[in-house]
């Protein structure tokens, strides 16, 4: 998550994503809007036009230029005013012209001063929209995330133990590649984690002995996914007599791991000559969306055994 956001980091932001232009009042462009902002926080950062508690990026539609201008006429307020120590920059909405007075205000304040053509309204909504996703905290683990069964699956485990291999066959069978040794995962809520692909890694995945392979042109559209929450994390390991000993023979190896303290059910999967993995993938995805729904086979079997030895005595 960034420590801070500038109005330069604002506008190239924006400027990827919606109409915005930037008219005057470049000299403070550097100057942090907020330090360590929360998620819930942003409707503070961001509003229409206020005089009273100012918004940190004052958006002005028709209606707050008619205001101002009719403030003015009535008791010769300055339009300075609204350039005041909290705000980190104006906005004119609507298409509407800047006029220059505000132009050299901007200036001389050292404020920016941005102009879009998007009505107020939809503005706000854009610039909240793409400030969560700023402004959100951010990491970068290293596995093949998938969508399977409809899930969001991230498939760990150490260097060479067949991640990609895995993948691929998944891909074969019908599920869709999201991102391949990096994936990035946001937090977007409390306890949800959206994950995706870097640019410059989408469509591509790394196979050893083939290389470099494009998903996206060998197995069509239908095999790529841009985004999916994290639902699942599949840890591929090696078998050997010790972990094979403490495996749980009725639940399995089943833990939670926290992301951006978020929880999220890690299984561990161990990896052996004969097993088919993808199969193995598949059944734990479906084991784990039916255990989500209230349907546990493992506490099933448990009190079918109990009822069976309490009526056999």
């Amino acid at each position: 998550m960034l420590e801070q956001i500038t109005p330069l980091d604002l506008f190239h932001y924006l400027q990827k994503n919606i109409d915005i232009k930037w008219l005057a009042g470049k000299a403070h462009s550097t100057r942090a809007i907020k330090k360590s902002l929360h998620l819930n926080q942003q409707s503070t950062l961001v509003g229409h036009l206020n005089l009273i508690h100012p918004n940190r990026i004052q958006v002005i539609g028709k209606k707050e230029w008619h205001y101002l201008n009719k403030l003015k006429q009535q008791s010769n307020r300055s339009l300075s005013e609204i350039f005041s120590r909290r705000t980190a920059a104006i906005v004119f909405t609507n298409g509407q012209t800047v006029p220059d007075e505000m132009i050299q205000l901007a200036d001389e304040k050292m404020t920016p001063l941005f102009q879009s053509d998007l009505y107020s309204g939809d503005f706000i909504d854009s610039i909240r929209f793409y400030l969560s996703d700023l402004l959100a905290e951010k990491i970068t683990l290293h596995g093949v995330f998938m969508e399977v069964m409809g899930s969001g699956v991230l498939i760990t485990g150490e260097s060479s133990i067949g991640k990609s291999e895995l993948a691929l066959e998944l891909i074969t069978r019908g599920h869709r590649l999201i991102a391949d040794d990096a994936p990035i995962f946001t937090r977007i809520g409390p306890n949800l984690l959206d994950g995706s692909c870097p640019e410059v890694l989408k469509n591509f995945m790394e196979v050893r002995g083939l290389g470099v392979l494009d998903i996206r042109a060998m197995y069509g559209e239908n095999a790529i996914k841009p985004n999916k929450h994290l639902r699942l994390i599949i840890h591929l390991e090696r078998m050997t007599p010790e972990n094979q000993q403490q495996l749980d023979r009725l639940y399995g190896s089943r833990s939670i791991k926290t992301i951006l303290e978020v929880p999220v059910t890690e299984i561990k999967l161990p990896v052996a000559s004969g097993r088919n993995l993808a199969v193995m993938v598949e059944a734990a995805v479906r084991n784990h969306i039916l255990i989500e729904n209230g349907h546990n086979a493992s506490d099933e079997f448990i009190l079918r055994q109990q009822q069976h030895m309490n009526n056999s005595n």
